[in-house]
C-alpha cells in the first residue's frame, strides 16, 4: 500500500470504522474466553453529543480496546434512555409550537407523538459515537423503553409491591411546577440565592400586642396554621398558650411549642405551614394540625388561599409586600443569602407539596449496599467518592419513584370499582387478582389503572441486568457469562441517581454487585475553569472538533486533561497536540518505510546495542503502561506510551540505527525498527485507535492481515542484564546531551566533528562509544590525564568529560559573553550578602530562607571564581 504523504484522518477513520463494523470485529458472544463487560451510561434518546459524552466515552472505548487485545471476550453494550422529563418537555413544547395543547390530547394520542419525536430525533447520539470510534456491540443497542426493558421494569415492580417494598401514600414531595411532577430528593439541586427576609407582624387575639416572624416566603401565610415557639425561649414566654391572627388572612391561629423552633434564628417566632414546608408538615403531623394546599399544581395560588387566587407564586411576593406593608403588618425586610432547591431538568424552584404519591422503602437496599463499596468489593476510582457514597446510604429517605408523567413506563396498579387497587404485570393478571378480592369487576375495562408513569431512574437500575435480560429470563446463558460487568465509566453527580441503586438491585435480583470498578470521570469545563455549557458559549461541537483535529488528536486531547475524578480544564491546543503526535507517528513511518534495505550489510555493534536497549525499554514502559492501567490511571498510560514513542523511539532509536545519507540500512536492524513500531502501534491503539490500524496494516503489508483490534502484545519482564543496559544507555544519553549544550552555547555547527575527553580518575561508565560518536559527531573520545585547556567540560555522574574547543570559537566573542555573565553574577551576589548582612532578616526569617540565601551565596561565588578563571585561560 502506497504511503500518503500527509495523514488524512478523515479517509482513514470512515475506511476502518467500515472495515471494523464490516468484519463483525465489536460483536460479542458468549465462548471460553474470560468476559470483559462495559454497559454504556444510556445517554437521553434524544439527546446530541457533548464533551461530557466524549470524555466519558472515550475512557470506555479505551477500557474496552485493551481488553479485547489482552484476548478477553470485550462486550460494549450501547442503547439510550427515555429520559421522562426531558423528552415529554421537548414533546409539550413541538405540540405547542403546533397550537396543540398536552391537556387536549387523550394519553394515547400524545404518546404518538413522543414515540415519533422519539423516532425522528432518536439514536442521532450512537452514531455520533460512531465518528469518535467507540467500539460498541452495535447489534446489542437497547432503550429502556424497548419491549424486553419495559417488561422488565414493570416485573420488578409488581415483585418490589409483592415483598411490600413499595407503598402509596400521602407525602411531601418536591413539587415541579413547570413539568408538573414529582421529583425525588436526588433530583433537586440547591442554588445559593441572594433574597430578602421578610419580619411579619402577627397580632396575639384580643391583644394591641404583636409577635414578630421572620420568613423568605411570605407567599405562603394563607396557609399558616399555627405559630410555634421553644418552650426554651425567655423572650417568648408570654406568648404561650395565646392565639394570633394570621396578617391580611385573618386567620386565628394557636401558638405551639416545640424544640425544633431555633432561638437564634429571626425573632425565635416561627410561622407553621404544613402544607408547604418539609419540616413544618412534620410538625403539623405531630401537633395535629389542619394542611391548607394554597398552590395550584403550576404554582398558581389555589381557591384554597381565599386571596390572590390564581396569581403566581413569584408575583404574589412582590404583591403581598406592598400589601403587608400599606396594612402597617410588615416590620422590616432585610437582604439573606439562602439556598433554593430547583428541579434539576427544568432549573425552575421546587415547591414542598402534600402529595399522593408511590414510594420505594430504601433501607433495606441501603443496608445491602453499602459494605460492598467500603471494603472495596467495589472499588471507586478515585477513592474518594467512598464517603459521598457513604454519606449519602446512611441519611437515606424513600424514593419517590412515581411522576405525573405519560411518557415512561405505566405504574402496573390497578383501581377496582369499589375503591382500593391491585397490582399485576398485565391488566388480565390485575383482573384474576381483583375478582379474588371480591371486586365486582368482569372484564379489564372495569378497571382503571394508575395514570402515573415510573421515574426514568427506576428503569435504569435495572441496566446491567436487564440488557441481558437477567430480569425476564434469569439464569440464561448471557447474564450468566457478562454479568457482574468489568467496569462502569460515569459522572459523580450520577452517583446517588444511578451507581448507587444499580449496586442495589444488583444484590436484589442478582444477589451480586453489578459490577467490579467504578470510574468518576470529572466535569468538563473551559480552560479558565467555567462548567461548559450552551448559555455561556464555551462548549465546542465534538463533531466540529473531530472534522478539525481527526477523531484520534481530539481522543488523546480528552485525556490529556483528564485524570480520574478530577474536573477536566479543556483546551483546545490539546486536540492540536493530539493531531500533531498523529502527524509524528505517520512521518516516523514515512522515514522507515522510505529506507533502503540490503542484505549485503550486517549490522554495527551501535545497531546492535540500540535494538537490545529499545526492545528492553519497551518491556520497561509496557510492565509500566499496564500497571497504570490496573489503577485507571488512564491520563498518565497514554503519556507514557507517548514519551515511549516521541522520545525513545523518535527522538533516540531512530536517530541511533538510521542510515547516512543515501546509504542503505541492514535488513536485521530494519526488521526489529519494523517490530518495535508494530509494538508501539498496539500500546497506542487504545487511544488512538484510527492511525495504528492504517500503520499496522502497512507494517504487516498483507490483504488478510488481522486487525490491530485483536493483535495482543506480550512481552516478559525485564531481565537484570537489561535493566543495567538501560541505565548504561540514559547514561549515555547524558554524555551525548552534554556534548550537544556545549556546541549550543558556543556556536559550533552541528556538522563540526568534535573530540571528546574522558578525564582519568573517575570512574568510567560503560559506554556504546560507536553510538556517542554518532548521536555527538565525533572524530574521537580519547581518556586524558588532565582537560585540555581550552575545553568546555561538564560532568555526568561522578564522571568528568571535556569538548576541546581550539580555534572553533570566536575567543573574542566568548570573552564578551562570560564577561557579561561574570557581570550579572557580581550583581546578583551583591543584592544576596545585602540580605544576609540584615540582621533583622537573618534573626526573624525562617530558617529554611535564610539556608536557601547562603546556599545561592556559595553558589554565584563558585561560579564567578570559575568564570573568572575560564576569562583568564582565553586570554592566554
Amino acid at each position: 500500500m502506497e504511503l500518503a504523504k500527509n495523514y488524512s484522518p478523515k479517509e482513514v477513520e470512515s475506511k476502518w470504522y467500515q472495515y471494523w463494523l464490516d468484519n463483525k470485529l465489536f460483536s460479542s458472544k458468549p465462548d471460553g474466553r474470560e468476559p470483559y463487560t462495559i454497559v454504556i451510561p444510556p445517554p437521553n434518546v434524544t439527546g446530541v453529543l457533548h464533551m461530557g459524552h466524549m470524555l466519558n466515552n472515550t475512557i470506555q472505548d479505551i477500557l474496552v480496546r485493551k481488553a479485547r487485545m489482552d484476548g478477553k471476550n470485550a462486550c460494549w453494550v450501547p442503547g439510550t434512555d427515555h429520559a421522562s422529563i426531558a423528552t415529554e418537555a421537548k414533546v409539550v413544547n413541538k405540540l405547542a409550537e403546533q397550537g396543540i395543547k398536552k391537556t387536549d390530547l387523550t394519553r394515547e394520542e400524545f404518546l404518538k407523538h413522543a414515540w415519533a419525536w422519539t423516532e425522528e430525533h432518536g439514536g442521532i447520539i450512537l452514531k455520533q459515537l460512531r465518528k469518535l470510534g467507540a467500539s460498541c456491540d452495535w447489534d446489542r443497542t437497547a432503550f429502556t423503553m424497548d419491549e424486553e426493558r419495559s417488561k422488565s421494569v414493570i416485573k420488578v415492580f409488581v415483585d418490589l409491591y409483592n415483598k411490600g417494598l413499595i407503598y402509596r401514600g400521602v407525602r411531601m414531595v418536591n413539587w415541579d411546577p413547570k413539568a408538573l411532577t414529582a421529583l425525588s430528593d436526588e433530583e433537586v439541586i440547591y442554588k445559593e440565592e441572594h433574597s430578602k427576609l421578610y419580619y411579619l407582624r402577627y397580632y396575639v387575639e384580643g391583644e394591641d400586642k404583636y409577635a414578630v416572624v421572620a420568613t423568605t416566603r411570605p407567599e405562603t401565610i394563607m396557609g399558616d396554621t399555627a405559630m410555634c415557639i421553644n418552650p426554651n425561649d425567655p423572650k417568648n414566654q408570654w406568648l404561650k398558650g395565646k392565639k394570633v391572627i394570621v396578617p391580611l388572612v385573618g386567620r386565628v391561629v394557636p401558638v405551639i411549642e416545640d424544640e425544633y423552633v431555633d432561638i437564634e434564628f429571626g425573632t425565635g417566632c416561627l410561622k407553621v405551614t404544613p402544607a408547604h414546608d418539609v419540616n413544618d408538615y412534620m410538625l403539623g403531623d405531630k401537633h395535629n394540625l389542619e394542611s391548607i394546599d394554597i398552590f395550584n399544581d403550576n404554582g398558581t395560588i389555589s381557591e384554597a388561599a381565599g386571596i390572590y387566587v390564581g396569581m403566581d407564586r413569584f408575583d404574589v411576593r412582590k404583591q403581598i409586600t406592598e400589601d403587608l406593608e400599606k396594612a402597617c403588618l410588615l416590620e422590616k425586610v432585610e437582604d439573606y443569602v439562602n439556598k433554593v432547591g430547583c428541579s434539576e431538568r427544568t432549573g425552575v424552584a421546587i415547591e414542598p407539596k402534600l402529595s399522593m404519591q408511590w414510594f420505594l422503602s430504601m433501607k433495606h437496599f441501603a443496608d445491602m449496599a453499602l459494605p460492598p463499596v467500603m471494603n472495596d468489593e467495589i472499588r471507586f476510582y478515585p477513592t474518594k467518592y467512598k464517603v459521598t457514597y457513604k454519606n449519602w446510604l446512611e441519611n437515606i429517605k424513600d424514593w419517590c419513584i412515581s411522576r405525573q408523567l405519560w411518557w415512561g413506563h405505566r405504574i402496573p396498579a390497578y383501581y377496582m370499582p369499589e375503591g382500593g387497587f391491585v397490582v399485576a404485570e398485565t391488566a388480565e393478571e390485575a383482573l384474576k387478582l381483583a375478582q379474588a378480592k371480591g371486586s365486582k369487576a368482569q372484564t379489564t375495562a372495569d378497571l382503571r389503572q394508575e395514570e402515573d408513569a415510573l421515574d426514568t431512574w427506576f428503569s435504569s437500575w435495572l441496566w446491567p441486568i436487564s440488557l441481558f435480560n437477567g430480569i425476564n429470563n434469569p439464569g440464561n446463558e448471557e447474564i450468566n457469562y457478562y454479568y457482574p460487568t468489568s467496569c462502569l465509566v460515569t459522572g459523580p453527580d450520577i452517583i446517588f441517581f444511578w451507581v448507587a441503586r444499580m449496586i442495589m438491585a444488583g444484590y436484589e435480583y442478582m444477589g451480586k454487585f453489578p459490577f467490579k470498578n467504578v470510574y468518576f470521570t470529572g466535569i468538563v469545563r473551559d480552560k479558565i475553569g467555567r462548567k461548559m455549557s450552551k448559555s455561556l458559549g464555551n462548549s465546542p461541537d465534538p463533531l466540529e472538533l473531530i472534522e478539525k483535529f481527526g477523531a484520534d488528536g481530539v481522543r488523546m486531547g480528552m485525556l490529556l486533561s483528564a485524570p480520574a475524578g478530577n474536573d477536566i480544564l479543556f483546551d483546545e491546543s490539546l486536540c492540536q497536540q493530539g493531531s500533531a503526535f498523529c502527524n509524528k507517528i505517520w512521518n516516523a513511518f514515512r522515514l522507515i518505510s522510505g529506507w533502503e534495505v540490503s542484505d549485503e550489510i550486517k549490522a554495527g555493534e551501535g545497531s546492535k546495542t540500540a535494538m537490545k536497549w529499545f526492545e528492553a525499554k519497551l518491556k520497561e514502559q509496557v510492565a509500566e503502561i499496564e500497571d497504570l492501567y490496573s489503577k485507571y490511571r488512564l491520563s498518565e498510560a497514554l503519556m507514557a506510551a507517548f514519551k515511549l514513542f516521541t522520545d525513545e523511539f523518535s527522538g533516540w532509536y531512530l536517530e541511533m540505527i538510521k542510515p547516512a545519507y543515501q546509504k542503505p540500512i541492514d535488513k536485521e536492524t530494519y526488521t526489529a525498527t519494523l517490530g518495535f513500531f508494530e509494538a508501539l502501534m498496539k500500546i497506542i491503539h487504545p487511544f488512538m485507535p484510527f492511525i495504528t490500524e492504517e500503520l499496522y496494516q502497512q507494517v504487516k503489508g498483507g490483504e488478510e492481515v488481522e486487525s490491530i483490534m485483536t493483535a495482543t502484545l506480550k512481552l516478559d519482564a525485564a531481565t537484570e542484564e537489561e535493566k543495567q543496559l538501560l541505565a548504561d544507555i540514559e547514561t549515555m544519553k547524558q554524555v551525548i546531551a552534554g556534548v550537544r549544550a556545549v556546541r549550543n552555547s558556543k556556536n559550533i555547527p552541528p556538522k563540526e566533528p568534535l573530540t571528546l575527553e574522558i578525564v582519568k580518575g573517575s570512574q568510567l561508565p560503560n559506554l556504546s562509544e560507536e553510538l556517542i560518536v554518532k548521536m555527538a559527531n565525533l572524530e574521537a573520545i580519547k581518556e586524558v590525564e588532565q582537560k585540555d585547556e581550552s575545553a568546555s567540560a561538564f560532568m555526568v555522574g561522578t564522571t568528568e568529560f571535556a569538548v576541546p574547543l581550539g580555534n572553533l570559537i570566536d575567543v573574542e566573542a566568548e570573552i564578551a559573553k562570560q564577561e557579561a555573565q561574570l557581570q550579572h553574577l557580581i550583581g546578583f551576589l551583591a543584592g544576596v550578602e545585602k540580605k544576609l548582612s540584615n540582621e533583622k532578616f537573618v534573626a526573624h526569617a525562617p530558617e529554611a530562607v535564610v539556608a536557601l540565601e547562603k546556599k545561592k551565596k556559595a553558589d554565584s561565588e563558585e561560579k564567578i571564581a570559575a568564570l573568572k578563571e575560564s576569562i583568564k585561560k582565553l586570554r592566554g
